[in-house]
């Protein structure tokens, strides 16, 4: 579009510039009406001001405009419509921040009326959640409509019966990379399991939550280690066996657990003790190996869900109390031998110095006074130091 040159001369010119971009700031935040006043004018702004308002050029640093008036001025001069129609002449069009703002937030508001899945929903109806979507899409709407429905898509065929996640992204979105780990609809499909499912915090990581909805991970990573479980694991009695996450989800056994006891360790040693000492009359055993990861997990919310009664039992430090904390919320677990009276008894017969303990603490929630004895001697109890104890109640023998 070319610029009437009697335009040009007048608000033109990149003197003026500064100008022009404070008086589309005006427009930009809602039309102007009656007076505008503005400030901090150098002599070039000012005699460009007073030229369009018929007034006197003498240089001030501010002054007041009527917007009618100049744009009546404008239209009698032929040179614009309006002042608006001028700096648009000049600069381009001038977008309408609030309505532009306005629009956004209710193409926004759209998209999550529009989400299908409850948790997706409920996950993008917080702050945090619609944030996370924005982040991920570059805060453009039709992008983030796009991701919502591919999201979707994954979280209709949740929770799924041991399948790759490989094979659910190509399933679902035509595509075998679409989810992979830090993928915008991966990280879309976990805020809303997770928001659905109330997580908890010990879930570290997203092979184990994507393993809660049966999707698998690097499935034969980490199987989890059990010994003489009723059921059909094909391991000889008394020998320990490993289950992966891909049988466990997958081929989901048949555990004649009901009502029986199953206790729980956190050390890979303390089983393999079990094993040679006591073999095929040792108690059914699982192994958390640390913190449980998702083999782990799985087998044991199977072994609870059968009716099993868990009975845990790890070190005596932060981890293992943070481990305990863990397995009595989300698997109902008893102590086993893991009370304050055992952790001063298991002091009494250690030997000295130990392995001390540092002042990051954890509450253990089936004990109150448990973390304030283990601060109180600062003494570390390893698992397998408590063997020959722990070895009595696994004796099925008698």
């Amino acid at each position: 579009m070319t610029v009437d040159a009697r335009l040009q001369r007048l608000l033109g010119g990149e003197a003026l510039a500064g100008l022009r971009k404070r008086l589309r700031q005006r427009y930009q935040r809602g039309a102007p009406t009656g007076v505008m006043r503005l400030g901090e004018l150098s002599e070039a702004e000012h005699a460009a001001l007073a030229a369009l308002a018929g007034r006197p050029a003498r240089h001030v640093r501010s002054m007041q405009i009527e917007v009618a008036e100049i744009d009546a001025r404008l239209a009698r001069a032929e040179l614009a419509v309006s002042l608006r129609d001028a700096l648009e002449q000049i600069d381009g069009p001038i977008v309408d921040l609030t309505a532009e703002r306005l629009q956004a937030r209710s193409a926004w508001q759209q998209l999550i009326e529009d989400c299908e899945h409850s948790g997706l929903r409920s996950a993008l109806q917080t702050p945090g959640g619609l944030g996370l979507l924005k982040r991920l899409c570059g805060s453009r709407p039709e992008a983030g409509a796009q991701l919502v429905r591919d999201a979707d898509r994954v979280l209709r065929r949740l929770p799924a019966l041991g399948i790759p996640r490989a094979q659910l992204a190509v399933a679902a979105l035509g595509d075998a990379h679409a989810l992979d780990a830090g993928s915008p609809a991966a990280t879309l499909v976990l805020t809303a399991l997770r928001q659905l499912a109330a997580a908890e915090p010990d879930i570290e990581s997203t092979r184990e939550q994507w393993a809660a909805a049966g999707v698998l991970v690097n499935e034969l990573a980490r199987p989890a280690l059990a010994l003489n479980l009723p059921g059909p694991t094909g391991a000889e009695a008394g020998e320990p066996t490993y289950l992966s996450l891909r049988r466990l989800l997958r081929s989901p056994p048949a555990w004649g657990v009901i009502g029986c006891p199953v206790f729980v360790c956190e050390n890979p040693n303390l089983l393999a003790i079990a094993a040679d000492q006591l073999g095929p009359r040792c108690a059914p055993l699982v192994c958390t190996d640390g913190m449980p990861a998702a083999a782990q997990r799985v087998l044991l919310g199977q072994l609870r869900a059968a009716g099993a009664v868990l009975h845990y039992h790890g070190d005596f430090d932060w981890p293992g109390l943070r481990i305990g904390n863990l397995m009595l919320r989300e698997h109902d677990a008893r102590p086993w031998r893991f009370s304050t009276a055992d952790y001063y008894a298991a002091v009494r017969g250690a030997p000295r110095p130990g392995r001390l303990l540092d002042d990051a603490a954890v509450s253990a929630l089936w004990d109150n006074a448990l973390a304030g004895a283990m601060l109180a001697e600062r003494l570390a109890i390893d698992e397998e130091g408590l063997a020959e104890v722990l070895l009595g109640d696994l004796n099925q023998s008698g």
